[in-house]
């Protein structure tokens, strides 16, 4: 393993005008592929589940458009108390590029009784031998992800 130490960080959050309990529903099991599928056509050719129904172990591969890249993804937590859910990604993104480990966070802060604060929080450790080329993940692509989500949870308020 990698201890926690060695990890890199990027964190955003964004402010949704939803209570969080919508928004905890929308990112909890297989809800969010539903919403890329729909809303990122731009970004992912497509979403497939390969194991698991949205619960702990599931298994899950994103294919970005034009189609000659992916990202596979397994999903380590879902804890509904905490609104956290934590996914592993297994190849693809940074892997690819020279990452050991990249592991995505979202959580669904309560901010009042009708909005709440997505936060999302990319961990990585890079391999020794890349790490001069400084290889990062795609947030970018998370960032779209939340804020398409935001718009799908702020028109249903």
């Amino acid at each position: 393993g990698v201890n926690s130490q060695e990890l890199k960080h990027i964190t955003k959050e964004l402010e949704v005008n939803a209570p969080a309990s919508e928004a905890w529903e929308l990112y909890r099991k297989l809800g969010l592929l539903k919403l890329i599928d729909l809303k990122l056509t731009n970004i992912f050719q497509s979403t497939e589940v390969l194991k698991g129904d949205g619960g702990v172990g599931t298994v899950v591969k994103l294919t970005f458009v034009p189609g000659n890249s992916s990202y596979t993804e397994k999903f380590t937590v879902m804890d509904d108390q905490r609104r956290v859910k934590e996914t592993k990604g297994l190849e693809g993104d940074c892997l690819a590029i020279g990452c050991s480990v990249q592991i995505l966070e979202f959580e669904i802060i309560e901010k009042s009784q009708n909005s709440s604060i997505i936060k999302s929080t990319i961990s990585y450790a890079v391999k020794e031998e890349f790490q001069a080329k400084d290889p990062k993940p795609s947030i970018q692509i998370v960032e779209a992800i939340v804020q398409s989500s935001k718009k799908f949870l702020e028109r249903n308020n």
